[in-house]
């Protein structure tokens, strides 16, 4: 059961007393406090208050709060609850400010790469909005699609990314403010069930081949003023990218002496320690090809961190910005078009490309030496892994373009939207050789010259079938020209096509 009465306390020092309302539940007592004063003359002796004013004032606090609990089965709850319910249910709650309790939460998991991003989006809201006090209320599943609209038209990653983030903090606000069980509904309505977010644009292939990586780091650095050279910075750490698998800047920057040891890397990729069983833990041997660029930047002894990126740069973002203007103004040097320009993700891009299509590496190989959890995050959570194999992968990659001046095989599959070569010529004096299939197995085989057409070898090949295949069954054709190694295949249906 639960008592309501306006009630003074201790006296302020200007002899006033300031004018609470009492709440006694489950024989617990509470304070709420209001606005009103009274001084000791409208005091009784049983400490009841007798101004008039005060007293219509707090009946209808009384009133109003009565209704309320009235409303809402508070019989387990503890009196602090009960105040809490009564002072806050008709609050209009501030998302702007519930957002920055939110990723303030996440910086102090560690998800600070995460939180930054959290933050971008809730200032692009803001900006959108015209306040930095938006409030739930505000956030209609309306304004919310014109916002993603507005996104759309000028963003290809952040219409996607932005109201992932905005949801997930609505999601999280309405877990920590509502409580169903106790009828306690701060946040009215949940707009996203009505928005559809739209996929981001697909991701740019930034690879480039194993002859523009060779002009690249080959060529002499543009001419600066700079006491510190962009270009050189952003060439030697672009050679670290591609010759420690792909490695992240925010990896290089962030690393530590307790991650070298006996020539390996051994660390925890950023982007995705905290979002995976095995925290994204990867180790890399240093080739001794990179090793002389590796030891320039190592720090003095008595540093934490392996490089001396932190003494240059403020963090691992400004780092990054800086070897993108360094990979830039190489470009330019080259005569490259803007819009083409290199940047520290296209040798992460070039890694993988090149392992794959150059070194024999399947998808799986490529993603391991990369660290994608490639569909096997519980596995990867509780097995202990040898890295070798990426290893020697990475030495593979490093050999290909530094090592050798074969031709990259990037560019020569075809597209998939890229229509098929469709010329398939033949002359007598080529040589061919054909084969029919019946059901997956070979039923028939020509090797010889002398064929002007391709219908001239499906009839050589369609006389050596044998005769018991049904009428209206499909055998197909597979034709090879040995002299220019093309190669087509022809479906032909007993009966009509032979």
């Amino acid at each position: 059961m639960t008592t309501i009465k306006p009630v003074v306390r201790k006296p302020r020092a200007d002899g006033f007393y300031p004018v609470y309302i009492r709440i006694v539940h489950n024989r617990k007592p509470g304070y709420i406090k209001t606005d009103k004063i009274v001084d000791a003359e409208h005091i009784s002796k049983s400490g009841d208050i007798t101004d008039p004013v005060v007293n219509e004032y707090c009946s209808r606090l009384v009133l109003e709060y009565s209704d309320r609990l009235n409303r809402t089965d508070v019989s387990t709850w503890e009196v602090k609850e009960v105040i809490e319910h009564l002072t806050t249910v008709d609050e209009e709650v501030c998302f702007s400010t519930y957002a920055k309790f939110h990723i303030d939460r996440m910086e102090k998991r560690g998800q600070c790469r995460n939180a930054k991003n959290y933050k971008l989006a809730v200032q692009h809201l803001e900006r959108y909005l015209g306040t930095n006090k938006v409030m739930f209320a505000h956030l209609t599943s309306s304004v919310l699609k014109r916002w993603i609209e507005q996104l759309s038209a000028s963003t290809s990653r952040a219409k996607e990314m932005y109201p992932v983030c905005i949801r997930q903090i609505f999601k999280a606000a309405i877990i920590d403010m509502n409580d169903e069980e106790k009828g306690i509904c701060r946040i009215k309505f949940n707009p996203w069930l009505k928005v559809q977010i739209p996929k981001s644009d697909k991701t740019v292939q930034r690879a480039i081949s194993a002859e523009a990586c060779r002009e690249f780091f080959n060529r002499p650095l543009p001419q600066t003023k700079m006491l510190s050279s962009l270009p050189e910075l952003g060439r030697d750490v672009a050679m670290l990218v591609l010759c420690l698998g792909g490695i992240n800047t925010v990896d290089l920057f962030n690393m530590k002496k307790a991650n070298y040891r006996n020539g390996v890397l051994g660390y925890k990729r950023a982007k995705t320690r905290h979002s995976r069983a095995d925290e994204a833990y990867i180790e890399m041997r240093v080739e001794p090809f990179i090793q002389p660029i590796f030891d320039k930047y190592l720090a003095d002894d008595d540093d934490e961190y392996l490089f001396t990126f932190h003494n240059r740069y403020c963090d691992s973002d400004s780092f990054c910005a800086n070897v993108n203007n360094g990979i830039k103004k190489i470009c330019k040097d080259m005569g490259m078009e803007k819009e083409n320009y290199y940047c520290a993700y296209t040798f992460r891009h070039t890694w993988g490309t090149i392992a794959q299509n150059d070194c024999d590496a399947n998808l799986f190989e490529v993603a391991f030496g990369m660290n994608h959890s490639h569909g096997l995050r519980v596995t990867r959570g509780y097995v202990k892994i040898d890295f070798t194999p990426a290893w020697r992968l990475n030495a593979k990659v490093i050999d290909f373009i530094f090592f050798s001046n074969e031709p990259c095989k990037q560019g020569k599959a075809k597209d998939i939207d890229e229509p098929e070569d469709k010329l398939f010529r033949l002359s007598a004096k080529m040589m061919v050789y054909g084969r029919a299939y019946f059901k997956g197995e070979v039923l028939a085989e020509v090797t010889d010259t002398g064929f002007n057409t391709v219908q001239d070898v499906i009839t050589a090949l369609a006389k050596k079938l044998p005769a018991d295949i049904p009428n209206g069954c499909t055998v197909h054709f597979r034709i090879l020209n040995c002299d220019s190694q093309k190669e087509i295949v022809y479906e032909r249906t007993k009966g009509k096509g032979f």
